[in-house]
């Protein structure tokens, strides 16, 4: 297959983009339909940006039954199929998805994959919304009019929903990602994203699965990765996707707001309670901090929509054995004096 990723990457010429532009793509197959199938379209997969509504509510608008709806949403996507410009169209998207697919080791999140896609056609400063709406009609083509070339996967014990090539057998990635789990609850205590690959590379299962990670020749996309989108190194992630990719859609493995990786539901990796919070601020500064200034952090950081205010700070700070008194008002781990 022709490497069409790193043509894309360094030409930016808006011709080559186009051919990649979902929203665009979408808007011109819909020139097809009906008014009333355009419409139940959008809404049902949110693809003019909004969240996608229910057959009910759709209904509701249309004096339609729900039933009605559903019927309406299958007939329209299979009238999509049998457009004869459509292979035209999504031509390159097809090999741009099948591409990126194959450099990741064959599967990949379903958010990662999107924001890659999205990153190809707006500027990574664009508005959420922005990258949103590209998000939702690149989800539409993949996954109902692509359907024969790519698997969408919603329901996994061991991933986050994500996309992966038609036919081609997840269970090898399954288990590294079962031993991976394994090894991390085993160390219990959080890793950066090199000590997680190394990790990972470590692993028996990585060694007999090793040659199933890398099938066909590599593109260098670390632009794409060096943007704000991905908090992570470029580099590493550009030289280790498939293994990156692979951590991202693991179910049991998540990263925190300062870098750390460990299970999703340890307190330092997804912190609900205050303490928590107050525990990752200090761990990541590395030295005492006023209490207000611990508040200001968590609600910079926003671990959740929850604001913190410095008076709770301050009394969970002083109930909490894991905090020491250094200064008025100032406050350490208590960890650190160990």
């Amino acid at each position: 297959m022709e490497n069409v990723l790193e043509k894309i990457v360094k030409s930016k010429k808006t011709e080559e983009l186009n051919k990649l532009n979902a929203v665009k793509i979408v808007n011109s197959l819909f020139g097809d339909l009906m008014e009333r199938e355009r419409d139940v379209l959008v809404r049902r997969f949110g693809l003019n940006g909004n969240e996608s509504e229910t057959l009910e509510k759709i209904g509701g608008l249309h004096n339609l039954t729900r039933e009605r709806v559903r019927q309406i949403e299958a007939g329209s996507i299979k009238k999509l199929k049998k457009l004869e410009n459509l292979e035209t169209y999504l031509a390159d998207i097809k090999k741009v998805v099948s591409e990126l697919l194959s450099v990741h080791g064959g599967l990949m999140e379903q958010e990662f994959l999107l924001d890659i896609l999205a990153l190809f056609c707006i500027d990574a400063k664009s508005s959420d919304n922005e990258r949103e709406l590209y998000k939702k009609n690149f989800d539409f083509i993949i996954s109902k009019l692509l359907e024969d070339h790519v698997e969408k996967t919603d329901k996994s014990d061991k991933f986050n929903p994500f996309y992966s090539i038609k036919d081609q057998a997840v269970s090898h990635l399954e288990e590294i990602v079962g031993e991976l789990t394994g090894k991390i609850n085993k160390i219990k205590q959080t890793v950066d994203i090199e000590e997680l690959l190394a990790m990972i590379k470590g692993l028996d299962s990585y060694t007999k699965h090793q040659n199933k990670l890398n099938s066909g020749p590599d593109s260098d996309i670390t632009s794409i990765f060096k943007s704000e989108v991905f908090p992570e190194l470029g580099e590493i992630i550009n030289t280790n996707k498939p293994l990156y990719s692979l951590i991202q859609a693991a179910k049991n493995i998540d990263r925190n707001k300062f870098g750390n990786w460990g299970l999703s539901d340890w307190p330092e990796i997804n912190p609900k309670k205050i303490s928590d919070k107050i525990y990752l601020v200090l761990k990541n500064n590395g030295e005492p901090m006023h209490f207000t200034e611990i508040a200001d952090k968590i609600n910079e950081v926003g671990f959740d929509h929850k604001k913190a205010n410095s008076g709770t700070c301050h009394n969970e700070l002083i109930l909490d054995d894991r905090y020491v008194l250094t200064d008025r008002g100032m406050y350490g781990l208590k960890e650190w004096n160990k």
